[in-house]
């Protein structure tokens, strides 16, 4: 399947790389909001998934063992280039993913519905998803719940994010007082030799 990239990809990716967040343990604020997503749309697998240049990694993943995919079989890869839910109702009756091979094989995707994960600066970073193994609709009141859960996932990434930012700011400033001890330390040792070596000159010239 060819992967259709967002006309600012180049962009969007540098945007995901300042997240520092690929590859990273699973946290209990992602988790949660995954779980609650997996609840509401009562779907037995949900994700947050982020897209990188070449795979589909997730953040948290309720109902799959898999930590990644490649880009090019990802229905995330399509629901980013969306403004609003993605939705695939029945994949063996839709024509872009009928053979692929998370509809013919494990885990026999039939339902998507995925929210991108949009950022202030309007570039998607990865989705919001629930996937079940039976075709469906989504109910307009959990449309809007795996929206609302979206954007809490997208606030969770920008706190985070943020900490991140101001862990190194302060480590940058720790670094600075630190060589500013050191200096200030060297013009007192300078100090006192030079009064050392004068109270030595005044001490001779007396004797």
């Amino acid at each position: 399947m060819a992967v259709v990239k967002p006309v600012n990809e180049e962009a969007r990716i540098i945007a995901l790389d300042k997240y520092a967040i690929l590859d990273t343990d699973p946290e209990q604020c992602f988790d949660d909001l995954t779980l609650l997503a997996s609840f509401v749309c009562k779907t037995p697998i949900a994700l947050i998934s982020l897209i990188d240049e070449d795979r589909q990694w997730f953040k948290s993943r309720i109902g799959l063992t898999a930590s990644e995919t490649s880009r090019d079989i990802a229905f995330c890869s399509t629901a980013i280039l969306q403004s609003d839910v993605f939705v695939v109702p029945d994949a063996l009756q839709d024509e872009r993913f009928r053979n692929n091979p998370l509809v013919i094989s494990d885990p026999h995707v039939r339902f998507y519905a995925g929210a991108p994960l949009v950022n202030e600066d309007g570039f998607a970073l990865g989705t919001l998803c629930v996937v079940d193994r039976i075709p469906r609709e989504l109910a307009p009141d959990q449309e809007m719940a795996l929206k609302a859960l979206s954007r809490l996932v997208l606030s969770q990434l920008e706190f985070r994010r943020n900490l991140i930012l101001l862990k190194e700011a302060l480590t940058d400033r720790t670094r600075e007082e630190h060589e500013r001890q050191k200096e200030l330390l060297h013009v007192q040792e300078t100090l006192m030799r030079v009064m050392g070596l004068r109270q030595t000159a005044k001490s001779a010239r007396t004797t």
